[in-house]
């Protein structure tokens, strides 16, 4: 998604094939739709439950192909881009002669402070199963070098870690998914906002944001901010760091908003969306 926000933004036609029927899972299911909502109406062409199954060079017409698609379609095109995802490059490294455990995803298995089930050797970043985020490798590597060379033992805190999608609109998001937070806390508050952003109600963008709030009915905990919309992976790495001190909505309400900005709407939502789940 965020390939096909910067060739649409450069004025290319741009049909995005996905495998289900929505993108990005893992992420909340309310930003996501929005997401798709947003691309949509700027006209990306999201095709739904499609994949490339064969491409053939157009004859006489140098550059361009013929993408065939597993829905009967065939699509004419100058650029192919697949998102094929990752695999860690872990060949000719003799893993396996010295016993190295694997995850199942091929992945190597480690323990929170970076140990293989082999005393001396030790893995980090993406080439372990982890969250395949740059921080979170930078993270894990400080902790092990404190941990093994500067006298501070300690592991990375891999709860809550915030992250972002730079797709057009941008997603920001720290903590737990809608369902995820019904799953561990039974009950959850829910608090949501979609709106046209200040600026643009003076240009002719219809763009829209959303963001939401999960709380947890029982302690008022704040478990769960997500948004769609400009800048919001910025806004998510400050409110990372409160929801890491454990925040509460109580809390969250107390703090004066800046205005005019669209980061003021998450401590000015006071009036619950809904509550869902149970006890």
């Amino acid at each position: 998604v965020e390939f096909a926000g910067i060739f649409h933004g450069y004025g290319a036609h741009v049909d995005l094939c996905i495998r289900k029927d929505k993108f990005l899972r893992g992420f909340d299911s309310d930003v996501v739709a929005h997401l798709d909502d947003q691309m949509t109406k700027q006209g990306v062409n999201i095709r739904r439950e499609t994949q490339v199954k064969a491409v053939r060079p157009i004859e006489g017409k140098e550059g361009w192909f013929h993408a065939d698609l597993t829905t009967g379609e065939t699509v004419e095109t100058d650029l192919i881009m697949a998102a094929i995802g990752r695999a860690p490059k872990l060949d000719g490294l003799g893993l396996d002669k010295v016993g190295v455990e694997l995850c199942p995803r091929g992945f190597i298995k480690v323990d929170r402070y970076q140990q293989t089930n082999v005393e001396s050797i030790y893995a980090l970043g993406d080439c372990t199963d982890t969250l395949q985020l740059t921080p979170v490798a930078l993270a894990e590597g400080h902790c092990f070098a404190d941990t093994q060379y500067g006298g501070m033992e300690r592991f990375a805190d891999l709860e809550d870690v915030a992250t972002a999608v730079f797709s057009h609109p941008n997603i920001g998001t720290v903590g737990l998914t809608e369902d995820q937070a019904v799953a561990k806390y039974g009950k959850v508050k829910v608090f949501k906002s979609e709106f046209r952003p200040l600026k643009h109600t003076m240009t002719s963008s219809t763009e829209r944001s959303i963001m939401k709030i999960l709380v947890d009915s029982k302690t008022d905990r704040v478990v769960g901010m997500h948004m769609c919309g400009a800048h919001a992976g910025e806004m998510m790495q400050g409110f990372a760091a409160a929801i890491k001190m454990k925040i509460t909505k109580k809390d969250l309400d107390s703090v004066v908003g800046i205005h005019p900005t669209s980061a003021e709407e998450f401590v000015t939502m006071r009036s619950v969306a809904y509550e869902t789940g149970s006890d």
